[in-house]
């Protein structure tokens, strides 16, 4: 049995220790706002917070995260709030798919945590190597600058 802490909530998973922490989350415990996009940590649509820091899970053994902080999508909003970076990327209308969203948010949300006033150069080196299929960049840059207002 592994032990893991995820959304606040400590967990015991029946997995391998070399199980991607995408599949645990998903498979395991259910929570399916994480998505599997390219599996090999190339496209971010699995991003999720390891102690505050933006990683791909989709790579990611989840014996490399017994002891740590595991945030994923499903934590950010409180209750009927939702974060500052969930709310300004509704206000900019940035999902058309949304398929690569969760791991986009997740990305924006380090980024501000790190650099609460990013420049556009300073977001696109945050958000290097996210794909957007639908090819949202403008608008994901002006829901980061909208958050950072809020934030």
């Amino acid at each position: 049995m592994l032990k893991i802490r995820v959304n606040d909530q400590s967990h015991e998973i029946s997995a391998s220790p070399d199980t991607p922490l995408l599949w645990v989350l998903r498979d395991h415990l259910h929570l399916t706002g994480t998505k599997f996009g390219c599996g090999i940590s190339l496209c971010g649509a699995c991003t999720v917070h390891v102690d505050g820091e933006a990683v791909r899970s989709c790579t990611l053994p989840v014996a490399a995260v017994t002891g740590k902080a595991i945030s994923t999508i499903e934590h950010l909003s409180k209750g009927k709030d939702y974060h500052p970076v969930q709310a300004a990327w509704l206000a900019e209308d940035v999902a058309q798919c949304g398929y690569c969203q969760s791991g986009q948010i997740m990305a924006a949300v380090a980024l501000l945590n790190e650099n609460p006033n990013p420049s556009d150069a300073d977001i696109d080196t945050a958000m290097a190597g996210h794909v957007c299929r639908c090819g949202t960049y403008q608008k994901i840059r002006a829901a980061i600058h909208r958050a950072a207002h809020q934030v």
